[in-house]
This record gives structure tokens, sequence and C-alpha cells, in this order.
């Protein structure tokens, strides 16, 4: 059987949306208001999940014993860890569609319906007469769909203390990266307009803390809302060399230095940067079991975590939900170590849940997946600590996590823009 029957079996039960418009049937994201035939899906209130998330026991949990039976509702690379490890196991809880906005981001996706588009340069390249919401809640094709979740909602600005790990094949725990970063979306700056949006998404600034060999590294990014218009900026800060680079490469298959030869830049949120490298197109919808409403997975230590061969099953709640399932191949003229990959988009937030990665020959790669988590603040949920699996070599890389950091993703005001320059990087000095 090949690698897509299981999903397009799935699609074809499930069927697809032909709404062409933001009306009842759809919530103010563009899902599918009501819940699945069965009822295993209920239908989206926009409400938080209840008080007692915490008590509910799983309903089902898959295993390598029975993951055949359950495999049209499973990406393929968690069937290739069920086939590797006989010990994996997934623990599926209730669904609580607990994703939900302020309202001024509905009502920006509500105008953004009508008035996003692509770039001059195409949509490959981005996007424009969009701002504050996710641009296309009726998608018609793969690079819509991806837009939403490079452009899927975070709050105008956070700071946060985050670490990443890897976890060689023998089951040894290797801190990567431990640092602070700030990171403003000027995409969602309050009040922001398509006209006042500027020519930048997203700005994030890190400097590593540790380990020693990483102490006062900084990075700087710039990621644009249309590449066409304005090209990544990217900088680096090298304590040895005392200065700050211009680093053009900080983005698509160059590998990250703390990512294990697992994760490239674009990696980063299980997809990221542009993506002009391929041509993405929509397979369909489908519903699939995923990480969803993981309060739980940060409030254990990463020591407790972060298991021999896998993240330990009962750090992780899992759900059934609807996805979005795009796929991408090289475009031409283009080149990647990852000619081919796929993912999918939580249809309530955008956000992709799980992304997948094969290598010239064909063969599966990298699997990832994210940890949803709600941050009822804001409220929304956002994609938090990610798992990239090496399927060939062993091993994973375990990012983006806080767990051990008593204050977490905090929700900051827009940061003053001056944090943002190279002169700013260069006056860290790894402080």
């Amino acid at each position: 059987m090949n690698k897509l029957c299981y999903l397009l079996l799935a699609i074809a039960l499930h069927g697809a949306l032909s709404a062409k418009e933001l009306n009842d049937n759809l919530t103010p994201t563009g899902a599918e208001r009501a819940g699945n035939a069965e009822g295993s899906i209920p239908a989206w209130t926009g409400a938080k999940p209840p008080a007692t998330l915490e008590a509910e026991a799983p309903i089902l949990v898959i295993t390598a014993a029975n993951y055949r039976d359950h495999a049209a509702r499973l990406p393929e690379g968690e069937r290739a860890l069920f086939e590797r490890f006989p010990d994996y196991r997934i623990l599926v809880y209730p669904s609580h569609r607990s994703a939900a906005a302020p309202q001024n981001v509905y009502d920006n996706i509500k105008a953004n319906a009508s008035r996003a588009h692509a770039g001059p340069g195409g949509i490959a390249l981005g996007v424009a007469g969009a701002a504050g919401g996710i641009p296309f809640p009726m998608p018609d094709n793969g690079f819509e769909a991806v837009w939403n979740h490079l452009l899927a909602f975070w709050g105008p600005s956070r700071e946060d203390r985050v670490r990443n790990y890897f976890v060689a094949a023998d089951g040894s725990l290797t801190l990567t990266n431990d640092y602070r970063e700030i990171i403003d979306f000027p995409y969602y700056a309050p009040g922001v307009t398509p006209e006042s949006v500027g020519d930048f998404a997203y700005k994030r600034r890190e400097v590593s803390v540790g380990p020693a060999s990483l102490a006062g590294r900084g990075y700087l990014v710039w990621q644009p809302l249309d590449a066409g218009k304005a090209k990544v900026e990217a900088w680096q800060y090298l304590p040895r060399e005392h200065r700050v680079r211009k680093s053009p490469l900080l983005s698509h298959d160059t590998p990250t230095p703390d990512g294990a030869g697992i994760e490239s830049f674009d990696d980063y949120y299980i997809f990221s940067g542009t993506p002009d490298r391929y041509d993405f197109k929509i397979v369909g919808k489908a519903e699939m079991y995923v990480p969803y409403n993981n309060d739980r997975f940060y409030k254990k230590p990463i020591s407790a975590i972060a298991g021999r061969h896998f993240v330990d099953p009962e750090a992780l709640r899992f759900e059934l939900h609807r996805v979005w399932v795009v796929d991408g191949v090289l475009a031409k003229g283009q080149h990647h170590l990852v000619p081919h990959r796929r993912l999918y988009l939580d249809e309530d937030s955008w956000f992709a849940v799980y992304g997948e990665g094969w290598d010239e020959a064909g063969r599966l790669w990298k699997f990832s997946h994210g940890t949803m988590k709600l941050l009822p603040e804001l409220p929304a949920m956002v994609l938090g600590s990610q798992v990239t699996y090496d399927l060939q070599s062993g091993g994973y890389f375990l990012g983006f996590t806080f767990n051990d950091d008593a204050h977490g993703m905090t929700l900051t005001a827009p940061h003053d823009p001056s944090l943002f320059t190279p002169e700013s990087l260069a006056a860290q000095q790894g402080g």
C-alpha cells in the first residue's frame, strides 16, 4: 500500500468543504462549525476547555499492536514510530475545540477573506492586502493554506526563555541551546491595517545563555510578508568576533547550529519562512489524532519528558481534530534537502500540528509534531514545543521548550523597534 493510501481513504470518507464565504456553517477562522457525524469531534462554540480537562481519562490507547486499526487517522510519521518502537503509544482523550481568538482578529479575518491576495511576485513569495488575522479562511490552493499557518495568531508580541535538546539514538540527552528571545509580530500589531502593516510580518531576536560554548551568540531575523518585495533580513553576533555579521543563509534548508543535523531553519514551528521552494497543493481535509490541549506537557520537567527513543507518551494528550492536508514537492529550478514535505494544519487555529519530510531518494526522513497549548489570556490555541524525529538515523530534536522556566511563554506589549536592530544585538553581548 503506498504512503497516501490511508490518507486518501480518510479524506474520501470525510469529504471536502466547498464553501466560498464565511457564513453560519463556518467558524470565524473558516473551520467547519459542526462536529463530525459520529460525535467524536464536537461542534465549535468558542468556549474554553472544561475545568475537568486534567481529570479526564484516555478513551483510546493506540499501540504497536493495534495502530493499523487506526491508520486512517494517523500521519505516516506516527505509523513509522509504531513500526520502529514496539513500546510507542498514543493516549487519545475526548476532543475539545478550545481554539479561539479576540474579536478584532475575527473581524480582520472576515475582512481578509475578500481583500487578501498574492503579492506581485506570486503567492509562493508573499501575501498582500491582509493584516491582523489569517489571510485566507477559505483557501483555494496549498500556498494560501500554508500562509495561514505562517500568519497564524500568536498575539502581537512575546518574550521567553527557551531550551532546545537533542536525544541521540542511544537515548542520551544533550542541551543544545538555552536562549532568551523577544518576538514581535507587526502583522498583529494593535490597530494594524493592510496599509500600515509594513514589509515584515515577524521580527525575532535571540541571545544564547548556554551551554558555555554558545553563550553570547545572538540571532536577529526579520521575516517579510512578501519576499518578492522585501527579502529576509538576518544577522548573527558571534562573541569571539565581537561584531554582528549579516547572515543571508538563516533560512530554508540551512541546518540550525543546535539542531543536531535534524533541524533546519524552515523546520522551526513545523514549517517557517517563505514557501517559495515548493509547489504546495491541498490534498483535502481529514480527521486525525493530533497533540492538543497539552497543558500537561509544560508542567513536567524535561528530564521526565525526554524518553530514550521518543517523548514520554504520558506527557502528551492527543485528540481527534480535523486538519487540512497540504503536500509540497520541490518547485521547478529549486533545491532543498527535503524535496517533498507534507503539512497537517489544524482547522481551528491553522497551525501545523504535524510535518513530514522525504529525502531525495523518496524515503521518509523527518517527522515533526507540535504540542498545541491554550493561552487563555489571549485567548488563542498556539503551537508550543515541537518534536522532530530522524526516522533514518534515530534520535530526535526537542525544541522550543520552556518547561523548566517559571515564566514560560510571556505575552507582552509590542517592543520598541530599536530592539530589533543589529546595533541592539551587538549591545547585548550575551546579556
